[in-house]
């Protein structure tokens, strides 16, 4: 946190613009802002439409999921396809979220991670299930993402989004935890979480 620039007692947050015209923030602005040390590099929020969003404190159950996956996945991972853990996510000039998990070719590589080079991206939810499964999901979708999957980290039931519009997800169903994730572009990762190893 920047002490420097801000006393102790005031909030991060605030609703006192509710209902009027904000400035609208872009990425590159953003991102210039955390190079000066205005914003802390360890502050956790998103670029949503030009606003900045603060991310929710997350729970023992999402991190216990995150994790479990993450090592899942870890150890099965073809060379040819990346994981990347809470990572910015730019989905255009300003709009970045950080996903739990996004997934891309390595011959893509993570410089040029965008709406189309990436296969997958994972959100893990728990109290931002309605968040995410409407809202996020639709700036997913607008922005061109192929597939999305939000999984509930106390019920392990899994949202699946599938064939991006600007209207959201021409495909969308659920999955239980006793049925199989599958992965279209590496099968190897395919899991069904009711089986999954926690940490």
């Amino acid at each position: 946190m920047n002490t420097h620039l801000r006393t102790p007692d005031l909030p991060l947050t605030t609703q006192a613009a509710e209902g009027l015209m904000r400035r609208r923030w872009s990425v590159a602005e953003i991102e210039a802002m955390v190079e000066a040390g205005v914003l802390a590099e360890d502050e956790r929020f998103e670029l949503i439409g030009g606003e900045i969003v603060p991310m929710s404190p997350k729970g023992i159950l999402h991190e216990t999921l995150k994790i479990s996956l993450a090592r899942f996945w870890n150890r099965r991972l073809p060379d040819d396809i990346v994981l990347a853990q809470e990572t910015t996510f730019r989905l255009n000039q300003d709009t970045f979220v950080e996903p739990d998990f996004v997934f891309f070719r390595r011959a893509d590589g993570l410089a040029a991670l965008s709406p189309a080079t990436a296969l997958l991206a994972v959100e893990i939810a728990d109290s931002s299930l309605a968040y995410d499964l409407d809202r996020k999901t639709r700036i997913y979708a607008a922005a061109g993402v192929r597939e999305v999957w939000v999984i509930e980290a106390k019920s392990l039931t899994t949202h699946i989004r599938r064939g991006a519009g600007i209207d959201g997800y021409r495909e969308q169903f659920t999955v239980g935890p006793d049925e199989t994730l599958a992965m279209s572009f590496a099968p190897a990762l395919d899991l069904r979480l009711a089986a999954l190893e926690l940490v």
